[in-house]
């Protein structure tokens, strides 16, 4: 997930407008992110990209530095979410994660096994374990997971930004009204619907999103955040 990476490219580019290059010159002329070699550089930046996009032509970059900005407390949840929408390898070990019993001790060994299985003989002995080590490191990042060691199944606290965040992704995928509740990332998060409703609730009376609940009818919109070209094409997708 390289949290602690992109916490410190988006503290440096402090700016929702910034533009792709934006961030690249940061880190390859700037190298605000300390690292040793023009190559290292290069390689930080083309994985971040490629988790997070880094273009704000991209709604789930722009809605990442929207919520980011306005909920620290929310980063490591905003940081997963989009990592999960962009990233296959990572998006596949959730079920495997989220399965687990709090309390649940998850070795490296058994996650590269879970790796493995999906697909037989793609990775390398030592691709597959620095792979297992770097998810099971993104999953304590946002609070899934506990200890340094040890890794124990925990449940991560989720924020008004986070389920805003992952109500937009289920609202681009074509969930509507309390379907957007049930979508695989509001189950990222550990959140019981209730929780998750209240959450909505907050970020709506923050002016983050538009709530809205009669009775049994919700709905959920985003004016501030999918502009007019984005709202067309789903529309033609639904």
């Amino acid at each position: 997930m390289m949290l602690d990476e992109l916490a410190a490219l988006l503290g440096y580019v402090d700016r929702e407008d910034a533009s792709k290059s934006d961030y690249l010159r940061a880190v390859e002329e700037d190298n605000c992110l300390a690292k040793r070699s023009g190559k290292t550089r290069r390689l930080t930046y083309r994985h971040l990209a490629e988790l997070y996009s880094l273009d704000t032509a991209h709604i789930l970059f722009r809605a990442l530095r929207h919520f980011w900005k306005r909920d620290e407390a929310g980063r490591p949840l905003l940081a997963l979410l989009c990592a999960y929408a962009r990233d296959s390898i990572f998006r596949s070990t959730a079920p495997f994660i989220l399965k687990c019993p709090e309390g649940t001790v998850i070795n490296r060994e058994s996650l590269e096994e879970f790796i493995d299985s999906q697909e037989p003989g793609r990775f390398s002995k030592a691709t597959l374990k620095s792979t297992a080590q770097n998810i099971n490191s993104s999953w304590t990042k946002s609070g899934h997971l506990n200890g340094r060691v040890k890794k124990v199944r925990a449940h991560p606290t989720p924020t008004a930004g986070s389920v805003s965040y992952a109500l937009l992704l289920g609202y681009l995928t074509g969930a509507r009204g309390q379907e957007l509740f049930r979508t695989e990332y509001i189950k990222l998060l550990d959140c019981p619907r209730d929780k998750a409703i209240e959450l909505a609730e907050e970020a709506s009376r923050k002016g983050w999103i538009t709530f809205k609940r009669v009775g049994d009818v919700i709905e959920v919109l985003f004016p501030s955040l999918i502009n007019q070209q984005e709202q067309e094409w789903l529309r033609e997708q639904g």
